[in-house]
């Protein structure tokens, strides 16, 4: 494809500002969450951490045992507990739709999969979980009463979606195909980006994406890190988008802190 370049292309700038507008591309970024065993030390931890406080769900009967993570009061996150001993611990990241059965139709035509179809979540929204062609696991949210994230790209919010892939020439016409208005349209500044599976993790690591939430010190965060029960993955890295490490929490969910 003549844009996989711009794919390729890391910038420093999110697509949104950095006091959080919400993402209207298809293909925007627009929620992460965390699937845990324990959703009171996962409050403890990235409290601490990122200085999140947490909300019960606005829906309990919709949302089951989550609580919503907030910075100086905007949605940024969400801790869910995990109904089934047997689920990855994992953050995943949702990518914003008008239409998710539309694009659930898509995804199946460009070779990917439905984990979970789309399926209404009370009155906020529409939620579906997919797998591209590579098997790298990725959520989509279409919104009702809630839009996604209130607040991004500061400090202790989301700021970058990486995907670890094996072929990442497949990877940019999957996504390029889906997505090609966040990633190629007038004004895009994708904050989605791939790199292959070997260049970081070991070459058997199963394709995935790495939620990464902005920090102002990546050395003190990893101090913070270790301090709270957590471990270093991948020690710092200098890459095109900011500088990296790779750190999971005390259950084991990994995640990115990015220094920009």
């Amino acid at each position: 494809m003549a844009e996989n370049g711009a794919f390729e292309k890391r910038t420093s700038q999110s697509s949104d500002s950095a006091d959080g507008a919400p993402a209207r591309r298809e293909g925007d970024p627009c929620w992460v969450d965390a699937q845990l065993s324990d959703v009171e030390a996962g409050r403890r931890f990235y409290g601490e951490l990122f200085g999140w406080t947490f909300r019960d769900p606005e829906e309990p009967e919709a949302e089951g045992e989550s609580v919503r993570a907030c910075l100086d009061g905007e949605p940024v996150a969400a801790l869910v507990r995990k109904t089934d001993g047997r689920m990855p611990t994992v953050w995943s990241v949702y990518f914003h739709t008008p239409d998710a059965v539309a694009l659930s139709a898509r995804i199946r035509a460009g070779g990917g999969q439905l984990v979970t179809p789309p399926h209404p979540v009370g009155g906020l929204g529409t939620a579906a979980l997919a797998a591209d062609p590579d098997g790298a696991v990725f959520g989509l949210w279409q919104p009702g009463r809630r839009t996604g994230f209130g607040r991004r790209g500061a400090p202790g919010t989301f700021a970058w979606a990486e995907l670890y892939t094996r072929d990442t020439e497949a990877a940019n016409a999957f996504y390029g195909g889906l997505f090609r208005d966040a990633l190629f349209g007038p004004g895009a500044s994708p904050d989605f980006g791939r790199a292959r599976v070997s260049d970081v993790f070991p070459a058997e690591m199963p394709p995935h994406f790495l939620v990464h939430f902005r920090v102002e010190d990546v050395d003190a965060g990893l101090a913070a890190v270790a301090r709270l029960g957590g471990r270093v993955r991948v020690p710092p890295f200098e890459t095109s988008y900011g500088r990296v490490a790779v750190v999971s929490d005390g259950q084991g969910a990994s995640f990115a802190l990015l220094q920009r």
